[in-house]
């Protein structure tokens, strides 16, 4: 039987290993075509594969079945849920992949994409760009196909060039950017803020104009310390989670 195969990972030594590898994976999972297979690689391929130890293959995928996402059979092999989607609040402990693991899972469609002035509000951004590439998507839950948030990103030119917007239906942007264009990513910052939903977000996510939403600021910089991505997503307030973990070997 053909197993299924996870994407690569680079791996950050300040941050725990498992931790990495379990978000990679789930991201993987997620992200995966209909036509992909189900079973998983076997605990040592998996840790080749990451470059890990068994023990720590182990650990990652401890963290996978106890979220519901993978089954595990003595003899059998491991296995992918046929129903796996997003489930509860994610450990975010600062690596890239656990922005792009938070992101995965929802259906993608693309509504709109092309260039436009710098906005306003985003030219701090941007000082030396006079416009971007805006890209809207609507994602909607997997099981029951309802809109869970709308995003716009706003993309440096020069970086939206090299962008397959096909990508965007089976990706986050974080992951396309990273992956497929081959972005260096340095940090991202992330604001949570209340708001109220305007009439293009209330149709988006069918709910009543004026009702609690939660928007999401996500800024993307490269190894040059440009911003190559502004994020700005709008959840519906009762579909948004966010929990942060700080772990004591990680803290100065």
């Amino acid at each position: 039987m053909t197993a299924f195969a996870p994407d690569s990972l680079d791996l950050n030594r300040k941050l725990p290993l498992w931790y990495q590898v379990s978000q990679s994976l789930r991201a993987s999972i997620l992200g995966r075509r209909p036509h992909d297979p189900l079973r998983l690689p076997t605990e040592e391929q998996l840790a080749v594969h990451y470059g890990v130890s068994v023990l720590t293959m182990r650990q990652a995928l401890k963290e996978l079945e106890a979220e519901g996402l993978i089954s595990r059979h003595r003899r059998r092999g491991t296995f992918i849920e046929p129903g796996a989607r997003r489930g509860a609040p994610r450990r975010l402990l600062g690596s890239i992949d656990a922005i792009v693991a938070q992101q995965s899972g929802e259906l993608t469609t693309v509504l709109g994409h092309g260039p436009a002035p710098v906005p306003g509000e985003l030219s701090e951004y941007f000082p030396d760009v006079d416009s971007v590439v805006t890209y809207r998507r609507l994602r909607c839950d997997g099981a029951s196909g309802e809109p869970v948030n709308w995003a716009e990103n706003a993309v440096r030119p020069e970086v939206a060039d090299g962008l397959d917007v096909a990508d965007l239906e089976r990706w986050p942007m974080t992951k396309v950017l990273r992956d497929a264009v081959g972005v260096r990513i340095s940090r991202i910052t992330d604001t949570v803020e209340a708001r109220l939903a305007d009439p293009v977000t209330a149709e988006l996510l069918r709910v009543p104009l004026l009702s609690p939403i939660l928007h999401y600021t996500g800024v993307t910089y490269d190894r040059d310390g440009r911003v190559v991505d502004v994020a700005r997503i709008h959840y519906r307030g009762d579909r948004f989670s966010f929990s942060v973990t700080v772990e004591a070997d990680l803290m100065g």
